[in-house]
């Protein structure tokens, strides 16, 4: 019986033909190419500074516009404060300023990365977000080298496109850092 004929066959039992196309989406491969699949890798890229990054969308569990913050006493000053996030205490760490070591202004355009990590509530104020973005495999390079010498060894990949190179930033790797968890003055 050919795959046509099954769903013909189920044209007039609406819940077995809706069970039958969502068992063959679920089995069907994505991204595909002819007859051969291609994997994708999707990231969030975002920018700090003058420098633009990727990180996986796993690390992510959302992004925010950067709420109301009560600042911390005795916290390094990349430590932003705590923000109430829907009934929950996030603690808010300036990237830029972690980076860099010096402060500066929020720009509009700023937003909150909430790292989706199980043990370290977090969330890293970067200077601009610019949304997902899908890389295929042929795309993916060795880690790369970028103007922060804070993450070199937090930097796990990288990917190249139209001759532009985007370091993969490991925001696990991140906030398990003992230079991040070192957050007391």
């Amino acid at each position: 019986m050919t795959a046509t004929s099954t769903l013909r066959r189920l044209r007039d039992q609406p819940f077995a033909l809706l069970l039958e196309m969502e068992q063959r989406a679920r089995g069907a491969p994505r991204g595909v190419d002819g007859d051969e699949a291609v994997r994708e890798w999707v990231g969030i890229a975002f920018r700090v500074d003058r420098t633009v990054l990727l990180t996986s969308r796993e690390d992510v569990r959302e992004v925010l516009r950067v709420p109301p913050v009560t600042r911390v006493p005795g916290a390094r000053p990349w430590v932003r404060g705590l923000a109430n996030v829907r009934g929950q205490l996030l603690p808010l760490t300036d990237l830029r300023a972690w980076l860099r070591g010096t402060t500066a202004p929020t720009p509009r355009s700023a937003r909150v990365l909430a790292v989706n990590h199980r043990r370290v509530p977090a969330g890293l104020i970067v200077d601009e977000v610019y949304g997902f973005r899908r890389f295929h495999e042929g795309e993916q390079g060795s880690a790369t080298a970028t103007p922060f010498a804070a993450i070199e060894d937090l930097v796990t990949g990288s990917f190249t496109r139209d001759g532009e190179t985007w370091p993969v930033l490991s925001l696990k790797r991140l906030v398990e850092s003992q230079r991040f968890l070192n957050a007391a003055e």
